[in-house]
């Protein structure tokens, strides 16, 4: 059996939002070093952020402030901190940090690092929310990654963030590039969310027949307090059955071994994948 021990790490936010950008970025990132020492001690092989991890969740504002935040990717501090461990502790990292890849160009995005250290490539969050108390369109261009799939140590992976996973077309189409779990990064309050927390990943996980990791932070965060992250992190199989899940509240590494047999079993059985009719669904991408 083709085994992958993964790791999800929720936490609330350790600093400040009255200090700078860069000052909660340490505070973030060291708050994060003894969890990442944890996962390394328990075997795991895959490690996994919340969205942005290592900022407070600033959208709730329309503050030019939190441009400060981004960073380059990979050369970015964070990207050299994580780079470094993944090599080290030989356990492939997803990294979710606000991206500036050109001057006043930034993006929600997900660095991926394989076993050895070595930069695989990154995914930008395709589909950006626009509702009050969500304005990412002010801080986030919306990605077109094409759905990589990472090819890494211990399987292949694919990530989608947060608000995508509203979406089916992304789940099926990193599924189709060959993701065998897909990771999903978020920032998400209690309220009509919380609700779809555990039905729509489960239900895609069976569409598809893949594993899904899907993480949350935890607490509420000031001046903004638009409600509680419900942390809540789970990793659920390709039947659609949650197989291990974090608490509510409270910082928590959630570790759990997933059976990588699993989707080739539930793909054959169920033939999704040979019966579905792309070319009867020219309505999905007709633009309107």
């Amino acid at each position: 059996m083709q085994k992958m021990k993964i790791g999800l790490i929720q936490m609330g936010l350790k600093a400040s939002t009255d200090l700078e950008p860069a000052a909660i970025r340490d505070a973030m990132n060291e708050a994060h070093l003894p969890l990442i020492q944890q996962a390394a001690d328990a075997g795991v092989q895959v490690l996994c952020f919340q969205e942005v991890f290592n900022q407070p969740y600033f959208c709730p504002s329309q503050d030019p402030k939190w441009y400060a935040a981004a960073e380059r990717v990979p050369e970015g501090p964070t990207c050299q901190l994580m780079q470094k461990l993944a090599a080290k502790h030989r356990m492939v990292m997803i990294v979710p940090v606000y991206e500036e890849t050109g001057t006043g160009v930034y993006y929600n995005t997900a660095a991926v690092f394989d076993a050895d250290g070595s930069y695989l490539g990154k995914y930008h969050k395709t589909h950006i929310p626009q509702v009050a108390g969500f304005w990412e369109k002010f801080y986030f261009k919306p990605g077109k990654s094409e759905w990589p799939v990472f090819d890494t140590a211990y399987g292949k992976i694919g990530v989608y963030i947060c608000y995508d996973r509203h979406f089916p077309e992304g789940w099926r189409a990193l599924a189709l590039n060959g993701a065998e779990v897909i990771f999903n990064p978020s920032a998400t309050v209690a309220g009509l969310s919380q609700y779809l927390w555990e039905l729509e990943q489960p239900a895609s996980a069976a569409a598809n027949g893949c594993f899904i990791a899907a993480i949350n932070r935890v607490g509420n965060e000031a001046p903004w307090n638009i409600g509680e992250f419900y942390g809540s992190s789970y990793i659920v199989n390709p039947r659609g059955k949650i197989e291990a899940q974090a608490s509510d509240r409270g910082d928590e590494l959630l570790i759990h071994e997933i059976d990588l047999d699993m989707v080739r079993e539930v793909r054959n059985g169920w033939q999704f994948f040979r019966d579905r009719r792309p070319d009867a669904y020219a309505r999905l991408t007709d633009g309107e």
